[in-house]
Parts: structure tokens; C-alpha cells; sequence
């Protein structure tokens, strides 16, 4: 990965994590950090 496609990535995950703060009260980061915890936990059970 070259530096200017990390460097795009990253200005577009910083983009939507603000719109996502401004548009929706941060619901849909919450969410998706919810799910990756019980991702983990499943993951977790399996090992």
C-alpha cells in the first residue's frame, strides 16, 4: 500500500466517522463497536 492510498483511507474513515457524529449522534460508530465486542467474544469461545 503506497502512502498516498493510507493517507486517502484514512481521510475517508475520518470523514465518516465525523458525519457520523454530526449526522447521527455517533449511533452507527456505537453500533458497530457493539458488534465487534461480541465479534471478539464470539471469536474468543472458538479458541
Amino acid at each position: 500500500m503506497s502512502n498516498r492510498i493510507a493517507i486517502a483511507l484514512m481521510i475517508l474513515a475520518a470523514l465518516a466517522l465525523a458525519a457520523d457524529r454530526l449526522l447521527t449522534g455517533s449511533a452507527a460508530t456505537l453500533f458497530l463497536a457493539r458488534k465487534f465486542v461480541d465479534l471478539v467474544d464470539y471469536m474468543a469461545f472458538w479458541r
